[in-house]
Formats: C-alpha cells, structure tokens, sequence
C-alpha cells in the first residue's frame, strides 16, 4: 500500500532548491517545436493562485472605512485605517513570524464553508482597553504577560462583533458572506485554523493613532476557502450599495431627524389678578375661555393649530392647519 504521508517543510525546500538549477527553456514535442518555460519558484508567484486580487483589496478598502466606526467610540478619534496588499503563504510561514500571545478569533463562513481568524496583537488590546474606559490612546496599559484580563476580553469581544460586523458588509458587493465567531485563543499554537501545510490569504491592516505608534491586525483567509469564488475576485466589476456606506450629510441629517422635541397642547392662556389669586381655595372653579383652536407648541413656538377630540380611550388633538410665519408669507 502506498505512504498518504505529505511532504515535511524540509523536503519541499530540498525540492525548491533543486528545481532552482533548471534550465529556463525546453525543447518538447516530436516535431522539434522550441516551446519556452518560465522559472517558477515555488511560493514566490502569490498572484497566479487567484489572480491579481483586485476584488480583495477593494474588499480591504470598503473594510477600512467601516472598520472607522468601530474604534471611534473606544478611542475617542476617529483613526486613519490602510490595508496592504494581501500576500500569500503557508500557515505555517505565517505562525513563524506572529508572536506566541495574541488575539486569535477563528468566525466561520457559511455561504463560502470555510472559516477566517481574526488575529489582533496585546499592546493593541490594551490600548484599547486604556482608552474605552477612561484613559488616553498615548500609549499601552501594561506589557502583554501571556493572558488577557476579563476587563480585555470584553473588550475583543466588542471590537470583533463590530469589525465582523463591518467585514460583512465590505463582502456584500462582492457576494453575500455572514461571518459568526466560532472560538478565541490567545495562542498560536491552539488556534484550530488550518494545517500548518496550507496556504492562507493574509490581508493585514495598520491603524494610524496620534501620539502612537501605528498597530496592524491581520485578518486570514484559508486558500480553499476563497477558490470557489476566485472568478469573482479577479472580476473589476461590482454592484454598489451606498446605503450603509453614509456620506457625512446624510449622518448629520440622519442624527438631526433623531433629536427629541418637546410637543405642547395650549388649552388657554387666561389672566388673573394676585388678589383673586390668593383668595383661591380648594374646590373653587376657575373659569377660562376657550379660543377657536387650541395651540400646538414645539420648543415653545407655535406650529400648528388644533381641535380638542378623543382617540380611543385618550384624550387627542387633531391638527387643523399650521402656523403661518412671517418667513412663510413672504
């Protein structure tokens, strides 16, 4: 029976290194055409796997600019957000070069059965942390020791909601994609991803703070779970939805409809002497009189006029014209 057992790291870079002596043309063919090769190396050629990535990275742009809104209440600032560009390689490659403690959060994606891991480094969740409760975004609140508090956990549980949140809509005028958080790990090294053998998309993001040194969080992607849909993010051609992504007038008038307004019914507005008023006692009748209308007042300045009726077992105005204004009439 034959060995199923994969290539270890060290033979397929004993395979690389002799491919590297090749030749880079080859005469084939029974007919003695010259046919030529390129010289690929393995690993080094990220782009040919799904293309030139540009459905991605304008995925990563649209990201960037939602992902604002999330730490703009923990930090205070709404900070500057760029992705680079994705870059592929093994996982393993990848865990090598990440540190042993970090925020690994794996969230799963149904539409496409794969999954995606959220990788977020310590200094940056304390920062966080620091600046959600109280403090400045200057610098971190203590050196990473190897286990989030309860304080930080609550805080990468608030952060990943809001960036999945946004991911999912940078995703939506691609194809539609639910992220939903599967597991967190702090360590590298028991975060249930992939194999360490498989190839992974990695699209890293850098947030630019004031008086800080600038913090970068990675969000990746397994190879597999993006080929289904590799015609797609090599297509330049996507629908747009501008009704989450807001101009800053439609915030501003969206937030103006939201303001409270104090409504008042004026009934009647009579006029008493202090003599009659300190004879008044309990049980007397105080008599006023009823104009044709009675007033609707918002903020104290009238807007509309009103007739007195029932709605139900309440009591209810029925509004008959609105105010005319000087500013109206002219």
């Amino acid at each position: 029976m034959a060995s199923s057992k994969k290539l270890t790291s060290d033979e397929v870079n004993a395979l690389i290194d002799g491919l590297g002596d090749q030749a880079e043309t080859l005469s084939v063919g029974s007919a003695g055409e010259h046919v030529e090769v390129r010289a690929f190396s393995f690993g080094s050629d990220d782009l040919s796997l799904l293309g030139d990535y540009y459905a991605l990275r304008m995925i990563n742009e649209r990201f960037c600019r939602f992902a604002r809104s999330v730490f703009l209440p923990m930090l205070r600032i709404q900070p500057r957000i760029s992705s680079f560009p994705p870059e592929v390689k093994t996982f393993e490659e990848y865990s090598s070069d990440a540190e042993s403690f970090m925020s690994l959060t794996t969230s799963r994606m149904e539409e496409l059965r794969g999954s995606s891991l959220l990788v977020m480094p310590p200094n940056f969740i304390s920062l966080l942390t620091n600046a959600y409760y109280g403090g400045t975004a200057v610098r971190p609140l203590r050196k990473p020791t190897g286990e989030f508090t309860a304080t930080e956990q609550r805080v990468i549980e608030i952060v990943t909601e809001g960036l999945m949140s946004s991911m999912q809509m940078a995703w939506r005028d691609l194809t539609p994609v639910s992220f939903s958080v599967q597991s967190h790990e702090e360590n590298m090294q028991f975060a249930s991803f992939v194999d360490n053998s498989e190839t992974v998309i990695v699209c890293t993001f850098l947030v630019q703070l004031p008086g800080n040194e600038p913090a970068a969080f990675d969000v990746v992607y397994p190879l597999q779970t993006l080929k289904p849909i590799a015609s797609l993010l090599r297509s330049r051609v996507q629908s747009e939805f501008v009704d989450d992504d807001m101009s800053w007038r439609q915030k501003l008038e969206r937030a103006i409809l939201n303001i409270p307004l104090v409504v008042t019914a004026e009934l009647a507005k009579p006029k008493v002497s202090m003599r009659n008023l300190l004879t008044l006692q309990s049980g007397d009748t105080f008599p006023i009189q009823l104009s044709d209308g009675i007033k609707v007042l918002v903020e104290g300045k009238d807007i509309f006029i009103a007739e007195l009726g029932q709605l139900g077992p309440q009591a209810a105005l029925h509004l008959r014209e609105r105010v005319k204004t000087n500013k109206d009439s002219n």
